[in-house]
This record gives C-alpha cells, sequence and structure tokens, in this order.
C-alpha cells in the first residue's frame, strides 16, 4: 500500500462518501453572492473548466474541504431547476434561526421549517429556484419520512420537548445511539 492509500483509509469507511454537490446556475455571481451572505462560504477558487468550459466557482464553509458546492454556469434562462435539494447542516437552532433571517433578507423564496423528529429543518428556494435545506440534527430517530410543523419562534426548549413527545409516540422511535449502532451493523453485513 502506498503511503497516499494509507493515509487515505486511515479511519475511512470504505464505501464512497459523498461529500460535495456541484449546480448548474444561470448567473453564477448572483448565486455565489446569495451563497456566500446567506451561509457564510468563501469562494475557494474559481476558472474555467477544461473538459468543459464552463465558468465555475467552488464555495466552502468548512477548513478541510476544497469546496462543498460547486456553482457551473451553464444552465439555460427560464429554465427549470432540477436539484431536489441541496442540504447544509448547522450546530444549533440558534443558528438555524440565523439562517433563516438571512435567507429572507437576501432573497428566498418559500422558506417554511419542518420537524422531521430526526432533525428540525428549514427549506427555501435560492433566487434561481434551487430548494436549499439548512437543519440541525437531533438525538432521537423516527422512520422517515416525517414532516411536522417547524415554529422557530417557540424556545428552545419548547421545540426539544414537542419533538421528544412526538417521536416517543413513533412506533419505530429509538435513540439516536442506538439507530447509529444498528446502523453501524447493517453497513458491516450484520443483523439489523
Amino acid at each position: 500500500m502506498s503511503g497516499i492509500d494509507s493515509h487515505v483509509e486511515m479511519g475511512k469507511n470504505a464505501r464512497p462518501d459523498l461529500s460535495h454537490v456541484g449546480i448548474y446556475v444561470t448567473d453564477i455571481k448572483k448565486i455565489e453572492t446569495f451563497y456566500c451572505d446567506v451561509l457564510d462560504l468563501i469562494v475557494t477558487d474559481r476558472g474555467a473548466g477544461r473538459r468543459f468550459k464552463n465558468d465555475l466557482v467552488f464555495l466552502s464553509g468548512e477548513p478541510t474541504k476544497h469546496h462543498q458546492l460547486a456553482l457551473a454556469s451553464g444552465r439555460a434562462p427560464g429554465t427549470a431547476s432540477t436539484v431536489m435539494q441541496v442540504s447544509f447542516q448547522v450546530p444549533t437552532l440558534a443558528k438555524l434561526r440565523a439562517v433563516r433571517d438571512k435567507a429572507l433578507a437576501n432573497g428566498a423564496k418559500e422558506l417554511f421549517g419542518l420537524n422531521h423528529g430526526n432533525a428540525w429543518s428549514i427549506y427555501f428556494h435560492d433566487p434561481e429556484d434551487n430548494v436549499v435545506e439548512v437543519y440541525v440534527d437531533v438525538p432521537f430517530y423516527v422512520p422517515q419520512p416525517h414532516g411536522d410543523p417547524l415554529d422557530l419562534d417557540k424556545s428552545d426548549e419548547e421545540i426539544f420537548q414537542e419533538t421528544e413527545a412526538v417521536c416517543r409516540r413513533d412506533p419505530g422511535f429509538m435513540p439516536l445511539a442506538d439507530w447509529e449502532a444498528r446502523m453501524r451493523r447493517l453497513l458491516a453485513g450484520g443483523p439489523s
């Protein structure tokens, strides 16, 4: 095994790990500004592609990731977005509220909140109608899809208590740690 192979495999899952997403856009500067302003991403690189001649902008909010989002010119004006959603995680409800406020101030459309039981999410459309989800993980598992309204104007404690009560009523409920242990067994080829 070469030095680079041993470095890459240390502590990594043998399966491919989704690390970033790229989307075609119409107005690359407008979309770059939106994601930088709303999600505090920074531009790590930009330029024209060599294999395909589109303009590219690479954005990240993590010091260990060259990019989390790649923007590519080439989407024809007036064409519908084919992006189901681009999702970003934040650590707290306070940060989720801050993103909501920034998104609305920067032209996000159709913003709404959902309590998935395992996550608190907001969804909105960027200026080119790509759907963006921003979420906070919750320490519970309930079978998905699950989506109750999320009112971010309630206190953190109220949201947590409501979520826990709803989740515990679901027959598939389990603490997140139990679900993660189950996933480790399944990914290792063991029984569920």
